[in-house]
């Protein structure tokens, strides 16, 4: 394809059909017909938890590195080394370390992640307000409108971000451009890592016809599984198909299935979401039936969601726990409290009423607790006039926040957690 385009490396304009850099040789070129048109952007940081693990240990560069918990849990994210390897995200440990037996198990920090996250967000909102987090390590970006204000296109722009990313925080970012978000999130996915993938309007049909439904979103495993049935494996054959005939046979779907198999997408870039809720959940090494065993981990647990809600200014007035038993079965149970909290201890003692009655003998595998409902601290945990222990253990947590925020989070523990142990401890946090 011909059309403007640049070097990645040394941003250098192209001259005629050149495929390699003039100025610095390199192959990293970008042409296109739209290039200087387009202004949806996909940004999508490589094998991220791998990556921020490769960056702080050097020694790992080259070897393939596995991030996830324990035997008995799933892979979070592995590097592309160990992808080469046949290990995929979601995968369950055992079968990743049977195709990977030579990986590096790195237990995830999701403190660290965030923070890595954090920054890179900081420096996409430096290209322009409408950044539409997807994820701790992914969003879209709308640069419409942005040429004057960098003096330089969307597409330049994109390329001296993932370069700066790639300088300042040690990580790699693959960037996917288009007129639309969905075809910006294809593109992302098309050249990882380090990739920049262009998908311009007028070839949209084209480039589609060929691709499988699957890389629609929203057509997940049962779906096209649903379509396969039906005989329809590719993109192509839903181009040939009425929006009326696709509704009456899937429904609010067809209508997606008709307009983004034909690169329709109006949907516009939102900035970031509220949060909606905060919570920490971990898998253990083996099954757990007993309070003795649980209830340690569901503390710690719930400490670790308390030190989000108060890093966050937020509070939460429904409390949520999550156990899964080792058919993989899910039960969750919510209470919802007369006020809101972000205190551990009330969080704590709100999920123990809740586990203690789902303590029927069942071994579970998985624990977790979350806050919902959330809004500002300002109105958060009111004294107790009827429960004053309550009021005291809140002053007593306040002290504990304090040591802790001088001489690290376990400078001091509660008797629960002092008892964790091995059995588990918070492997993931989640915040939407």
């Amino acid at each position: 394809m011909s059309g403007s385009g640049f070097c990645r490396d040394c941003l250098t304009p192209l001259v005629g059909a050149d495929r390699r850099c003039r100025t610095c040789g390199s192959p990293r070129v970008l042409r296109h017909d739209e290039l200087d048109a387009l202004s949806i952007a996909h940004i999508d940081c490589d094998a991220f938890y791998a990556s921020v693990e490769k960056r702080d240990n050097p020694e790992l560069r080259d070897k393939p590195v596995i991030v996830g918990g324990g035997k008995r849990g799933v892979v979070s994210t592995c590097c592309y080394i160990a992808r080469i390897n046949g290990v995929r995200s979601a995968m369950p440990m055992f079968k990743a370390l049977d195709a990977c037996p030579d990986a590096v198990v790195i237990k995830p920090d999701m403190d660290k992640y965030a923070r890595v996250g954090r920054e890179v967000r900081e420096m996409m909102r430096a290209l322009t307000p409408l950044v539409e987090p997807i994820s701790i390590d992914e969003a879209f970006l709308d640069l419409t409108g942005t040429a004057k204000l960098h003096r330089d296109t969307p597409a330049r722009v994109l390329a001296k971000f993932a370069k700066r990313v790639e300088t300042e925080i040690g990580i790699t970012v693959s960037v996917g451009l288009s007129y639309c978000k969905f075809l910006a999130k294809v593109a992302s996915d098309l050249e990882k890592p380090r990739g920049f993938s262009v998908i311009g309007e007028a070839e949209a049909l084209t480039f589609l016809r060929d691709k499988p439904v699957t890389m629609i979103w929203g057509v997940g495993k049962a779906f096209a599984a649903t379509l396969e049935k039906d005989g329809i494996r590719t993109i192509g054959q839903l181009q040939t198909m009425e929006e009326t005939a696709l509704m009456k046979r899937y429904g609010v779907m067809g209508r997606r299935l008709y307009h983004l198999s034909r690169g329709q997408d109006d949907r516009m870039v939102h900035v970031e979401h509220e949060t909606k809720s905060i919570s920490a959940e971990t898998t253990f090494n083996e099954d757990y039936a007993s309070a003795a065993d649980l209830l340690p981990v569901l503390r710690a647990l719930s400490e670790k969601v308390s030190e989000r809600l108060k890093a966050s200014d937020l509070a939460g007035r429904t409390i949520v726990l999550k156990l899964k038993d080792r058919q993989f079965r899910i039960r969750t149970r919510n209470r919802q409290l007369s006020d809101r909290t972000q205190l551990a201890d009330r969080i704590f003692r709100t999920a123990q009423q809740m586990l203690e009655k789902e303590l029927d003998g069942t071994q579970f595998r998985l624990l977790g607790v979350g806050v919902a409902d959330l809004a500002h601290d300002a109105m958060a945990d009111p004294s107790d006039l009827v429960d004053t222990g309550a009021t005291r253990r809140a002053l007593a947590e306040a002290a504990m926040d304090k040591v802790r925020a001088k001489y690290g989070s376990k400078s001091v523990e509660t008797g629960y957690t002092f008892q964790t142990g091995s059995r588990g401890k918070p492997q993931r946090d989640q915040e939407s």
